[in-house]
């Protein structure tokens, strides 16, 4: 019997061509955390974090090893429900469709149409999923086989099968689509045609936005902004200098009102008072066509990692990248906790544990239920909670100094336990064939109320600690 996958890709031409027949001002957005799934018990909750991270991981540091050999999939990136959307306009009127936030991915896509299918996709906060219009929209026009963007989402062997088509359009001929893709994500996937469409800002569009509409997903939120690296980024195609955002804490999840911010190319100033800078570095593996999946990934020089201000023992050869693209630090929104590989995770674990001996005994019950270790028991009662700062050290003499909720957290009965927010090869989703790519994945976790500036022109990273609630912003804007 056929895969859903197989039968999806051989329907969706004649499917989606019945559906398709019909300034450098500053963008300043809300940044919204992604609801996440209500549920009565807090460890099982820490645990699906934690195993979504680790199943993220694995398809970050491995993508090709999960692409299917079927010539219609184009392996993608998978992301976490713990993470934090965006509201973007599109189409002619817009229609504003949230998306979650990715910089680890490139491809922006949306669910589109009102045929649009979603597996397993039970929206957190009960809300329905509402998808893009093409029919809606006067600007919606399909890439065409021959277009150089289709080269976005296959390789050139694939696209070299086209029918020939005598149009000299700029579209390459949308008369012949560009195949349709299949985004492979960590718990599912995505699947649909890639369209031309006018991105909407307050006082600013940006036409021709190349951006994929799904028809079939299975296990997804409601759409994706790809923040990456690549060529089809949001970032790419708007040809931004800089952006940056801020993710607020994750303590407001019980409220749906306060939100964090993301700004789209912010004056110099913004992106420059009181941050701490570091350069993104480029894969060795990635090549000069970039036609590595790692050349999308925001690597950054992580030097030192301290455990309550001593270095742990890290070795050196997992924090700068190998001729085979494996190794090095990389910054990704779209992971919930922080994931290390088992050469850096172990001495950290080790450093953390060495620090509290004598203070706090492990709790093998917490960790067996959220996958999370350490673990950690507190006395009954306890007022305050004594926990070594760890901090990041990055190449430029930058230093990210972590408050502790944004590496621990709280769990059980009157938060009678603490957990290490950091995840390794060993949980449930990542396996033991996990070594390659990145060895460090910077989560959005450990991000909680950092302003993150991605410096574009000057290939640089910065940051600096501060509140991200959006109105507190906006009042010291007025």
């Amino acid at each position: 019997m056929p895969s859903s996958h197989h039968l999806l890709l051989h329907s969706l031409p004649l499917l989606l061509l019945f559906l398709f027949s019909a300034s450098s001002t500053p963008v300043s957005l809300q940044l919204s955390r992604f609801p996440l799934p209500p549920h009565p018990d807090p460890l099982r909750r820490l645990a699906a974090l934690a195993s979504a991270s680790a199943l993220r991981a694995s398809l970050l540091k491995n993508p090709r090893r999960h692409a299917s050999p079927t010539p219609y999939r184009s392996p993608l990136f998978p992301h976490s429900y713990g993470g934090y959307s965006l509201t973007l306009g599109l189409g002619t009127p817009p229609q504003q469709l949230s998306l979650l936030l990715d910089t680890g991915s490139h491809l922006t896509w949306v669910p589109c149409t009102s045929s649009y299918q979603c597996r397993s996709c039970s929206s957190p906060s009960a809300a329905p999923i509402i998808p893009f219009l093409p029919k809606s929209s006067s600007s919606t026009r399909l890439v065409g086989c021959h277009n150089p963007r289709c080269l976005w989402i296959h390789p050139r062997d694939r696209l070299s099968r086209c029918p020939s088509c005598n149009s000299t359009s700029a579209d390459g001929c949308p008369a012949v689509p560009c195949p349709p893709y299949a985004l492979i994500y960590g718990s599912g996937s995505t699947a649909g045609l890639l369209m031309l469409e006018t991105l909407a800002f307050p006082h600013r569009t940006v036409p021709d936005f190349a951006v994929g509409c799904s028809i079939l997903s299975e296990r997804q939120p409601a759409g994706v902004a790809g923040f990456g690296r690549g060529a089809p980024s949001l970032p790419s195609q708007m040809g931004l200098k800089r952006f940056s955002y801020c993710l607020i804490s994750r303590r407001y999840d019980d409220d749906a009102v306060e939100s964090g911010f993301l700004v789209l190319d912010p004056a110099k100033d913004d992106t420059s008072s009181g941050l701490s800078f570091t350069p993104f570095l480029d894969n060795a593996a990635a090549g000069a066509d970039g036609a590595s999946p790692f050349s999308i990934y925001y690597y950054v020089g992580l030097r030192e990692i301290a455990v309550g201000g001593e270095k742990v023992g890290v070795p050196r050869s997992a924090l700068i990248t190998n001729s085979r693209g494996n190794g090095g630090a990389i910054v990704d929104s779209g992971t919930t906790f922080t994931y290390m590989a088992p050469p850096v995770f172990k001495p950290l674990v080790a450093a953390f544990v060495n620090r509290v001996a004598g203070r706090y005994n492990r709790s093998a019950a917490v960790e067996y239920r959220t996958g999370l270790r350490p673990c950690f028991a507190l006395p009954p009662d306890s007022a305050e909670v004594e926990i070594p700062e760890l901090a990041f050290r990055f190449e430029g003499h930058a230093e990210m100094r972590l408050p502790p909720e944004n590496y621990f957290a709280f769990t059980g009965p009157d938060r009678a336990a603490m957990c290490l927010t950091i995840v390794s090869d060993s949980y449930g989703a990542a396996s033991s064939d996990n070594a390659g790519g990145p060895a460090i994945i910077l989560g959005n976790f450990q991000q909680q109320d950092y302003y993150m500036a991605y410096d574009l022109e000057k290939g640089r990273l910065g940051f600096r600690q501060q509140s991200c609630l959006w109105s507190r912003r906006t009042q010291r804007h007025k």
